[in-house]
């Protein structure tokens, strides 16, 4: 391949170890997209068969990782999921299921602060959790807790006014 030692030519790009495309087929056909960091795993693949996406591991690929295209598309249909709840049975796509909760980025807390809010609550974990396993925790047990949302407003309204008052 006129000089080139390493690695096959796609689309006009030497695709070597500095360059490798995703390792996902989808309909048949191989991502041509770089691999970004993040990769396939066995809980991904149950999860994206549940929702039916025709996603396979190419047989050729020598490695795990995925593009950032379809990490995002991963996260979009987990998130989905949640949103929704697994009730599935009365229907779920009528005006009234499709409530929008506002994510909340956890990974902003530091570790300190997810395990204190893990003691509040007294949430059952095994021990010696990484960040990103307290913030998939927390964050499940965070969308289950109920809000007032006019409670909660007109507490914070006469807090700030207060707080005006004072100063």
């Amino acid at each position: 391949m006129r000089g080139y030692t390493e690695g096959e030519r796609v689309g006009g790009v030497v695709a070597g170890p500095s360059l490798e495309l995703c390792c996902l087929e989808e309909e048949g056909e191989r991502c041509n997209k770089p691999k970004g960091n993040a990769s396939f795993s066995k809980r991904i693949q149950k999860s994206i068969s549940q929702k039916k996406i025709n996603l396979a591991v190419d047989k050729s690929a020598r490695h795990l990782y995925i593009c950032d295209f379809h990490k995002s598309l991963i996260q979009s249909v987990r998130n989905k999921r949640r949103r929704k709840g697994s009730d599935d049975d009365d229907g779920g796509d009528s005006p009234d299921h499709d409530t929008h909760f506002p994510e909340v980025d956890l990974f902003q807390l530091q570790v300190n602060t997810l395990r204190r809010y893990k003691r509040h609550f007294k949430l059952q974990t095994r021990p010696g959790l990484n960040k990103a396993q307290l913030v998939e925790i927390i964050g499940c047990h965070f969308r289950t807790i109920p809000v007032d949302e006019k409670e909660t407003l007109t507490y914070f309204l006469c807090t700030v006014k207060n707080e005006k008052s004072m100063t």
